[in-house]
């Protein structure tokens, strides 16, 4: 008697995300609390990452990244936060999504400080970044992970005796990774309308072939503070009004972003 209501699920979900996905999610797989974050400081150690007339980028995104952390952990009660690094230290990117995996994150925060080729380049403001098209297809693994985790608790009631084993499930896979893409873009829009509340430059939502977004099974960005190229920039993000002030639109995208999914 279970074959039926795993056949309509399946057509179900294939129905909706040939037609109906991009305007509505129903198809998607039921969404979990929003429970956890990671929290990417980046470059580290040997790796200095942009370096500016009196500081080098992996101080600042390491500073930023621990009071955001900090941050979160006490204005959103519920919400555990993990770093890939809280010292000065080189982590290889293949490792830093794949703590978010290991933990089945809600979501992956790389934080970085963007730099010009020149210093005599105009170039100012934030821009957010999300895994680019050619890079989705090395989501699959975690995504099978993570989804065989998420499936396990009340799947019967959740899918009506749906099987997270049965091979027909990669389509539930797939409908996840498409998702995954669309609440990255989402995330990282939030970002940058946060940014320009406190009247920074916004260069925009953008793709890129990126490593550390890459392999994460979740939706992931990564968010360039500023230039460290700027001398105006590399000030502002130095000081403690300049973060604070960042560490409050990150927070606020962030719990923007928490109460839009757990409607």
């Amino acid at each position: 008697m279970k074959l039926l209501p795993t056949f309509l699920v399946l057509v179900g979900l294939c129905l909706f995300s040939s037609f109906i996905l991009p305007q509505d999610d129903r198809s998607a797989p039921p969404r979990q609390p929003f429970k956890l974050v990671v929290l990417d400081p980046g470059h580290g150690g040997r790796d200095a990452g942009a370096v500016g007339r009196k500081a080098n980028e992996k101080d600042i995104a390491l500073a930023v990244a621990l009071k955001l952390g900090k941050k979160i952990e006490d204005e959103m009660p519920g919400v555990k936060v993990i770093y890939t690094r809280k010292t000065d230290v080189f982590i290889p990117l293949y490792e830093r999504p794949a703590l978010a995996n290991k933990h089945n994150a809600d979501l992956f925060i790389s934080i970085h400080c963007n730099a010009a080729a020149t210093r005599r380049s105009p170039a100012r403001g934030t821009e957010t970044l999300v895994c680019g098209y050619n890079r989705l297809g090395q989501q699959d693994a975690a995504i099978r992970e993570n989804a065989s985790i998420l499936l396990e608790d009340n799947y019967e009631e959740n899918y009506g005796g749906f099987d997270p084993k049965d091979p027909s499930s990669m389509i539930v896979f797939q409908l996840m990774k498409n998702q995954h893409r669309r609440e990255s873009i989402k995330l990282a829009s939030l970002m940058q309308d946060k940014f320009t509340t406190s009247g920074r430059p916004d260069r925009g939502v953008k793709e890129q072939s990126l490593a550390v977004l890459a392999t994460a099974g979740m939706p992931a960005v990564l968010t360039e503070l500023g230039f460290m190229s700027s001398s105006i920039e590399e000030d502002y993000m130095l000081s403690t009004a300049g973060q604070k002030e960042m560490v409050q639109n990150l927070f606020d995208a962030i719990k923007t972003y928490k109460t839009s999914v757990e409607r």
